[in-house]
């Protein structure tokens, strides 16, 4: 039994109707393969009429992509199911060397030893970096806050690393790779299961470890350019008489707006433990009662509001959401960030933008998951052995 693959899509991705007939069919082709589990006898409410609709689940012990985020402290590898539930995680902490396939390495590694103590089947592993991606070659070319050298072939690498770890698919092949810039795939992973769903028009600015990423959803799709490079929201302008940028300018958010830049604005040295980010949230949550501290987050707050309303003047998104520090930044001051985006844009003039927190934790690697699931997405019953 094997209905059209088009409507297969259509059930996993609820883009569009399909009749009663054809979803049982495609429910059973996907239960099946181990993808959902149906409920052929729900409880229906009390007193409703007819007989209640079968209930679809994803299969508590269903296949996982191997999902992986590489950032400036280390990573962190995870299995991921559809749906983008995290079923397991592994973090790592390194000094990431200038050869991707050291941390790369250490990566699969982890995905090994995560899918051994699963037993779970793996469909495809996606990988989150802190740089713009070419596509479709993926090299990573602006790596700013790694050492790994403009052009670094991560995806190759990266695939070459899960051949030789035998990270098999049901067909007994090597699982398919994939590699995405980390904000991009967050705001995948936003628009599909977290925040920003049912926005047409979604932006997502973010900041992690080091340095700021943005991103654009349109209609579903990620706005990527014409070779992987679009939304490269860091290198903005903010203070024209700023610090020095990675990328030749000067006051860009990426140096005035990103973990490094608040602990500066705060007097405070970065210590030997936890990341960057993490004595970010620490300070925000434990001292923002200190002037010192809540000076620099103000700091920052407007900083970042002017840059983000000369995204809205030139995008138009019509929902905004932050990331990272900048998550934190607007649970701290949420008044005062929309204030500074709706004064310096001319849509917030005339009423706003919504602009509200991530609500995914690791969405990165929720994302980074999305790309190894979307060939399940298009054609599950070629992939699965169908």
């Amino acid at each position: 039994m094997h209905t059209g693959r088009a409507a297969t899509r259509a059930l996993l991705t609820a883009e569009l109707g399909v009749t009663r007939a054809t979803a049982g069919a495609v429910a059973a082709e996907l239960e099946a393969l181990g993808l959902i589990r149906v409920d052929t006898r729900p409880t229906g409410p009390s007193g409703a009429q007819g007989r209640p609709s079968h209930r679809l689940d994803v299969a508590p012990e269903g296949p996982v992509a191997l999902a992986a985020q590489v950032h400036a402290d280390g990573f962190r590898a995870a299995l991921v199911g559809l749906g983008g539930e995290i079923v397991a995680t592994a973090p790592g902490s390194m000094t990431v060397p200038a050869d991707p396939a050291h941390v790369l390495g250490a990566v699969v590694d982890a995905g090994v030893e995560l899918l051994r103590e699963s037993g779970r089947v793996c469909v495809g592993a996606g990988l989150a970096v802190p740089s713009a991606v070419a596509e479709p070659e993926g090299t990573a070319l602006n790596p700013l806050h790694l050492a790994w050298p403009a052009g670094a072939p991560v995806r190759q690498v990266f695939t070459d690393r899960i051949a030789r770890a035998g990270i098999n698919g049901p067909d007994g092949e090597p699982v398919p790779s994939f590699v995405g810039n980390d904000v991009n795939v967050a705001a995948l992973a936003e628009h599909r299961h977290g925040a920003g769903r049912d926005a047409q028009h979604l932006l997502v600015v973010a900041s992690g470890h080091r340095g700021v990423g943005g991103a654009l959803v349109l209609d579903g799709r990620l706005h990527t350019g014409s070779s992987g490079l679009a939304l490269e929201v860091g290198h903005l302008t903010v203070l024209p008489d700023g610090r020095p940028c990675h990328c030749g300018s000067r006051g860009c958010l990426d140096v005035e707006a990103d973990p490094l830049a608040f602990l500066e604005a705060a007097g405070r040295a970065p210590g030997p433990e936890g990341s960057l980010l993490e004595q970010c949230i620490g300070l925000l949550r434990a001292e923002y009662a200190d002037p010192a501290v809540r000076d620099a987050a103000h700091t920052l707050i407007d900083r970042l509001g002017r840059g983000l309303s000369g995204l809205v003047n030139v995008l138009n998104p019509d929902r905004i959401l932050l990331g990272g520090l900048h998550r934190h930044l607007l649970d701290a001051d949420p008044e005062r960030l929309r204030a500074v985006v709706a004064d310096h844009s001319l849509w917030g003039r005339s009423g706003g933008v919504p602009v509200l927190a991530c609500a995914l934790d690791h969405n990165s690697l929720v994302g980074a998951a999305e790309l190894a699931w979307q060939p399940v997405l298009d054609d599950p019953l070629a992939l699965l052995g169908g």
